[in-house]
Formats: structure tokens, sequence, C-alpha cells
């Protein structure tokens, strides 16, 4: 079975985003009341195939682990979604 996997990467909250904070202040130049704060991050998809769910799910936290993510400086999460 197919599976698309969305792999979602942020900065941890007290990692500095200065790529943020400039669309923060442009948005705030632009006139734009009300923003508190503004945080960068990163979108993945793959589609794979596997035997289930979980089986991919896990695949996927270890590729995170290993390389999509810096778990240094970044979280990440998962949804896995069949494709019919």
């Amino acid at each position: 079975m197919k599976y698309k996997v969305i792999v979602r990467v942020v900065l941890k909250p007290s990692v500095l985003d200065p790529q943020g904070a400039a669309i923060e202040r442009a948005l705030t130049a632009m006139g734009n009341k009300g923003i508190d704060s503004v945080r960068v991050g990163k979108i993945i998809e793959i589609v794979l195939e596997g035997p289930d769910e979980k089986t991919v799910f896990d695949k996927v936290n270890i590729w995170s682990d290993e390389l999509l993510a810096n778990p240094n400086m970044e979280t990440y999460s998962l949804i896995v979604e069949p494709i019919a």
C-alpha cells in the first residue's frame, strides 16, 4: 500500500529564528497589527510503499531523526496518510 507522510520541521522555541524575525518585521512594516511572532519551518512530503501505517511511521521517524531534522535545533511531527 502507498502512503504519503508529511514531516513538519520547526525550530525549537529556544532557538533564535532570524528568518521568522525578518518576516515579522516586514509584516509589521506593511501595516499588519497584532502579530506576536513568526517562526519559519519546512514541510517535507514523502510518498512511499509499506505494509502498514505503523511500519511507515517508524521508518520515516528514523529518517527524520537521522537526516530530515537537526535534533539539537529542531523538532518534527509526522502525519501518515494512506493513498487510495
